[in-house]
């Protein structure tokens, strides 16, 4: 996961109390909602210049930050700045 994912996503977590993203982070645990999960979509989109496809709006690709980052890079987001959290 890179920093713009992280800094993109951190603002849909209210319940994140400034714990540190990983992989196994559970979004809704930490407060991520459907409504919410569709404007982090278009937030993630337009940071990181990607277009999720519409197979990649489902439940289990918003349940962790790791599935979530994963459905990112699937879409083309450039990882050349990558950074491993």
């Amino acid at each position: 996961m890179d920093a713009r994912f992280i800094e993109t996503l951190t603002p849909f977590l209210p319940f994140l109390h400034g714990e540190t993203i990983t992989e196994d982070t559970p979004l809704r645990t930490y407060g991520l909602d459907s409504m919410q999960a569709i404007e982090l979509m278009f937030a993630l989109e337009d940071s990181l210049g990607v277009s999720l496809p519409d197979e990649a709006l489902v439940e289990e690709t918003f349940a962790t930050a790791g599935n979530l980052w994963r459905a990112v890079q699937g879409a083309g987001a450039v990882t050349a700045t990558a950074e491993s959290v």
